[in-house]
């Protein structure tokens, strides 16, 4: 390869080597707008301040700004096929149980938290948007191991064994 150039598929399965959570990022609206993604973080703890990166070809992005806050919805192990109903154009998705979050954005029932922000920042980053949350209310609605993504499969989080100490 030469310096300065870049295989865009050796690229993205070297980084598809690190594991994602999953989440789905909502925002209120007739219907909802709801978008899976793996790039969630928190950014900051004063100010609480959230970030994820949508892609700029999204077309749950653009309504999910228009509302100025939304909904991140971290999904656990058991809730794969939540992900998939929503990474389609499944009609059913909504059918999903949920609530209200305080900003009006779904919070579904089966997630093992929520984050409900106002949208504080969006930055230009190559083919994606930089979005960051200033954060208002957040649960955690119960234990469980969240959906994790590697290597294009799902998974769940196993702790690694403690060390055997003489």
């Amino acid at each position: 390869m030469i310096p300065g150039t870049l295989d865009a598929t050796l690229f993205r399965s070297v980084l598809g080597h690190y594991p994602t959570g999953v989440a789905l990022v909502t925002s209120a609206g007739e219907p909802p707008a709801g978008m899976i993604v793996g790039t969630f973080t928190s950014v900051s703890l004063d100010p609480p301040l959230v970030g994820f990166l949508p892609s700029k070809a999204s077309t749950s992005w653009p309504r999910i700004r228009a509302g100025g806050s939304f909904c991140v919805n971290v999904l656990g192990a058991d809730q794969r096929e939540v992900c998939l109903a929503f990474t389609s154009r499944d009609t059913t998705r909504w059918e999903v149980p949920h609530h209200q979050a305080p900003s009006g954005a779904p919070a579904l029932s089966g997630a093992i938290a929520w984050i409900d922000c106002d949208l504080a920042d969006e930055t230009e980053a190559g083919d994606h948007w930089f979005v960051t949350g200033h954060v208002r209310r957040f649960q955690v609605q119960h234990e469980g191991e969240p959906l994790l993504f590697l290597r294009g499969e799902f998974g769940a989080f196993a702790p690694c064994p403690a060390p055997v100490l003489d």
